[in-house]
């Protein structure tokens, strides 16, 4: 069975966004949707990584792609923690070879009916067309309620930008194999940089709760995220970590709120 996950740390901050309280009424509340990071990520790039399973111990492991610049934090994730895993990989699993249609009656099926905002994936990514086109379905049949996804799945966005329903809100993340589309097509991006300053540098504001992400009144609005999870030892993204650390500056939350 489908499973969508209570807000982590970083997104359940979206209810103190006044620009996004009408979406909270009635006692609702924030969600996400999550995949099997990497498995379900068909653009990934710079932070491509994924949990690898030894069939004969059961053992997980994580793996990095031949072009990664930051492991992906939610890959890592799928490492730790079992039930993490298990749920993303069984809506993985269960939605990949369904219709679009058959897609949006079984996500329909098991979305918490007090559901106010539901980010797509803090794992994962639109694994293929009639993926997409399911969530495209889905925000349209539910006008009272906001989506939004960062996505690298740009040729899926591209295709249909014309049909977007105004409450799904999207952000094209860069580092992926297409991103020669976001300047091409003026899409809203998001970099990840390795400090404050460097998004400085970038003219960009860093979103620290992803009110940037999920405001429709900022989908054409560029910004920064800080890197964050646990990065390769020796790496540049580490570093950067562990200057982070030092520094005081927030750049990680907790996988669950408290």
């Amino acid at each position: 069975m489908l499973k969508f996950s209570k807000a982590n740390v970083k997104i359940q901050a979206l209810s103190l966004v006044v620009a996004l309280i009408r979406f909270l009424v009635n006692k609702r509340k924030v969600y996400s949707f999550d995949l099997l990071s990497g498995h379900s990520c068909p653009f990934a790039k710079d932070c491509f990584s994924r949990v690898m399973v030894d069939e004969s111990t059961g053992k997980r492991s994580i793996q990095d792609g031949p072009d990664t610049e930051f492991r992906c934090f939610s890959a890592s994730q799928e490492v730790v923690y079992t039930n993490v895993y298990n749920s993303r990989e069984g809506n993985f699993t269960n939605l990949r070879t369904l219709t679009t249609a058959q897609m949006v009656e079984a996500i329909l099926a098991v979305m918490p009916a007090n559901l106010g905002i539901c980010r797509i994936h803090v794992a994962g990514d639109f694994f293929n067309p009639k993926y997409f086109m399911a969530w495209v379905k889905i925000a349209a049949m539910n006008p009272d309620r906001l989506f939004y996804a960062y996505t690298k799945s740009l040729p899926y966005w591209v295709k249909n930008m014309d049909i977007i329903p105004d409450n799904l809100v999207l952000t094209a993340s860069y580092g992926g194999r297409r991103d020669d589309m976001i300047e091409t097509h003026q899409l809203r991006s998001a970099k990840v940089v390795f400090s404050e300053q460097e998004a400085i540098d970038l003219g960009l504001e860093i979103d620290h709760d992803d009110s940037h992400a999920a405001d429709p009144t900022y989908r054409n609005n560029d910004f920064a995220l800080l890197i964050h999870g646990v990065q390769p030892k020796g790496s540049e993204a580490s570093a950067a970590t562990q200057k982070l650390k030092k520094e005081g500056v927030q750049f990680s939350y907790s996988r669950a709120a408290k």
